[in-house]
C-alpha cells in the first residue's frame, strides 16, 4: 500500500497524536509541515476544515486525530492500540471522548481564560478533571501497569499526552502543579515521556513558553525553564 502523507504543525498537538501512533506502528510516512497562517495551495482540499493533522493515503484523505488515529489502527495493525474486544474497545473510546470533550477544554480555559474569573474556573474545571482521571481512570482501568490500559500503550494514553507536555505552561503563567493525589497519573506520565516515539515528537519547554508568552501577552525568561 502506498506511503502515508502527513500533513502536520510543529506545535499542534492533535498532531502529536497521530505522529506517535505513526511512529509506535513504525509506519513509513513522509512529513509535510504545514504552516497554519499561510496554508499551501490545496491543503483544504485534503483537510477540509483547514486543520491539522491530516493524512493522504492512496486515494484517501482523513482529518480529525481521533478519525485519523483509529484508521491507523485498523490498517496497519500491529501493534494494536485499542482493544480487540467490543466492550474494552467502547470504554477506551469514551476516554478519548473524554480528553477531547472535557479534559482539553478545561485545560484551555484554564490557560488561556478572558479573565482571571474564568481562569480560576478553568483552574476548578482542571483539577477536578485531573482527580477524575487518577480515580476513575487509570485507578479502575490500569491494574499494575504503567499505561490508561494496563501494560501496553493505548489511544487514550497518546489523546491525552499532549497537554501533559505543556503542563510546564501552566506552571509557569498560572502557578500551578499537579495535585499531590495523583500519584497514578504522574507515574503514568513518566511512563509516557519516557517512550522513544514521545521523545521523538517532543517541543522543549522554552518553545512553549516563548509561544505562549506571545499568545498570553506577557513576558517570560525562558533560559532557566529549558529542558
Amino acid at each position: 500500500m502506498s506511503t502515508v502523507q502527513l500533513y502536520f504543525a510543529k506545535a499542534s498537538t492533535f498532531s502529536q497524536r497521530t505522529r506517535v501512533v505513526l511512529l509506535e506502528k513504525g509506519i513509513d510516512f513522509t512529513p509535510i509541515e504545514i504552516d497554519l497562517q499561510n496554508k499551501p495551495d490545496g491543503f483544504t482540499q485534503i483537510s477540509r476544515y483547514g486543520k491539522v493533522p491530516a493524512i493522504k493515503h492512496g486515494d484517501i484523505e482523513i482529518y480529525e486525530s481521533a478519525i485519523i488515529n483509529e484508521y491507523l489502527d485498523e490498517v496497519f495493525p500491529e501493534p494494536p492500540l485499542l482493544p480487540r474486544d467490543p466492550g474494552a474497545k467502547a470504554k477506551a473510546r469514551i476516554w478519548i471522548d473524554y480528553a477531547n470533550t472535557r479534559f482539553v477544554p478545561a485545560f484551555n480555559k484554564f490557560l488561556r481564560g478572558k479573565d482571571a474569573q474564568e481562569q480560576e474556573q478553568g483552574r476548578t474545571e482542571f483539577t477536578e478533571s485531573l482527580l477524575y482521571i487518577e480515580q476513575e481512570g487509570l485507578g479502575k482501568l490500569s491494574g499494575d501497569g504503567s499505561y490508561w490500559l494496563g501494560e501496553t500503550l493505548s489511544l487514550v494514553d497518546i489523546s491525552f499526552y499532549p497537554w501533559f507536555e505543556r503542563l510546564p505552561v501552566l506552571e509557569h503563567f498560572r502557578n500551578f502543579t499537579l495535585p499531590p493525589e495523583t500519584a497514578r497519573l504522574q507515574k503514568w506520565w513518566n511512563a509516557v515521556r519516557s517512550r522513544e516515539s514521545v521523545g521523538a515528537v517532543e517541543n522543549p519547554v522554552s518553545f512553549y513558553l516563548e509561544r505562549f508568552a506571545k499568545v498570553l501577552g506577557k513576558p517570560t525568561a525562558v533560559g532557566a525553564a529549558q529542558k
